[in-house]
């Protein structure tokens, strides 16, 4: 049996689609028990967010799609209608023996139903209960919707993304990944281990109330601190840095590479590679603070002599130099790549369908209790006898009154 950092916590996971299963799927690869529950009949609304969807044996598509299958494994799942009393009912059983809650509905969803934190907490003083929502419990915005492209716009990252307004394509240009969501769940994450670090100290439970745009704001880094302390906003250079020249995507002759020269040394030994040593030499480019101030000379000047040879010579040379430089990968490209091989950064299990299934590893290399748990992303209520019986302690009449009822489905 696993035993991980997180063995014994329990957490019932009220979540869909992914910032909040995000959250619990890194706790769950800890070792934590993670119920998720789901409605009868439809599940998570991540299910149906495809294609492409996990093949069966027989090469048809099953009702689990790639988008749900990356969030959401280690987990048991069981359908349960929450518009029901009873299965309300049940929540307030499994949050009585849960140490946490983690939910993504609309703000006062839950109070509705009598499953919001201050109702919880009568049945359970020492919970840690996470509501995830678009803007939060509080402000002019907390009643709104939302998802990760309107917060990479309303929080300033598409701002700073892509290329100048002036250039080819230029403009303002969302981040490929889901940045605000995963950003999110890894705050949602962070905040429940404190919670339970602070509860283990006092006894006492709490309510972390975080939001995407909140997230996403504090994500914005640097370039955050950079207008609190200029008031001016960052501008987009594409895959340049604001900061550090060169640093950026360069087309070769038959491709492109990326490269970044970090400090003045290197500099003096890049000038070597492209065959210009007297760069270095040149006051206008002689420490970094200059060359960004002079990058509109200099990075032309760059391009000209990268597109006369293909990649793999200037990758080999940037290499020797102790420049830091590689390819700009495909997907495809990541996943064949010897060191993601090396890192054991894909793992295979056999889905419940029957179909093998590759997952992407957690990164996490831990010495004394290292994560090696992967279990299947759970199908739809395939776990809801095992979890009625097996952790609620209702014997067989019961459940068959709760399935004939429709407020509990399984697989």
């Amino acid at each position: 049996m696993f035993e991980g950092p997180l063995s014994g916590v329990r957490i019932l996971d009220l979540s869909r689609v992914f910032a909040g299963p995000w959250a619990t799927q890194v706790l769950a690869d800890f070792g934590a028990e993670v119920i998720k529950v789901e409605r009868p009949g439809r599940g998570d609304d991540a299910r149906g967010l495809g294609p492409p969807f996990l093949a069966d044996e027989e090469g048809r598509d099953t009702a689990e799609s790639a988008f749900y299958l990356s969030a959401n494994r280690n987990k048991k799942s069981i359908a349960l209608d929450l518009s029901q009393p009873r299965g309300q009912e049940i929540v307030r059983q499994f949050a009585a023996i849960s140490d946490v809650v983690v939910e993504n509905y609309k703000v006062g969803t839950l109070k509705r139903y009598a499953l919001d934190y201050d109702s919880l907490k009568e049945v359970n003083p020492s919970l840690v209960y996470c509501s995830i929502t678009g803007f939060g419990q509080t402000g002019p915005n907390s009643h709104k919707p939302g998802y990760d492209t309107l917060f990479q716009a309303m929080g300033g990252v598409m701002s700073v993304t892509g290329e100048p307004d002036e250039k080819p394509g230029g403009g303002p240009m969302k981040v490929g990944i889901i940045l605000a969501d995963i950003m999110t769940g890894m705050y949602a994450a962070i905040g429940i281990l404190a919670a339970l670090r602070h509860r283990e100290r006092t006894g006492t439970g709490q309510h972390i109330d975080l939001s995407l745009m909140d997230a996403q704001t504090a994500a914005l880094s640097h370039h955050a601190m950079y207008y609190l302390v200029s008031g001016s906003n960052p501008q987009r250079f594409g895959t340049s840095a604001p900061a550090v020249v060169p640093s950026q995507m360069f087309e070769c002759s038959d491709g492109f590479l990326v490269l970044v020269v970090g400090n003045d040394p290197q500099f003096r030994r890049f000038a070597e590679v492209v065959g210009q040593p007297k760069l270095a030499d040149e006051e206008r480019f002689s420490s970094n603070g200059l060359r960004v101030r002079n990058r509109e000379i200099l990075v032309p000047l760059l391009e000209e002599i990268f597109r006369r040879s293909p990649k793999a010579y200037w990758l080999d040379k940037l290499e020797a130099a102790g420049i830091a430089s590689g390819p700009i990968n495909e997907i495809s490209d990541v996943f064949s790549a010897p060191q993601i091989a090396a890192r054991d950064m894909v793992v295979e299990v056999e889905h419940s369908t029957g179909s093998p299934l590759k997952l992407v590893a957690n990164p996490l290399r831990m010495s004394e209790t290292p994560l090696t748990r992967y279990e299947p992303p759970p199908v739809l209520g395939q776990h809801t006898m095992e979890l009625l019986s097996g952790v609620l302690g209702l014997g067989n009449s019961e459940i068959e009154a709760l399935l004939s009822d429709k407020v509990v489905a399984g697989s």
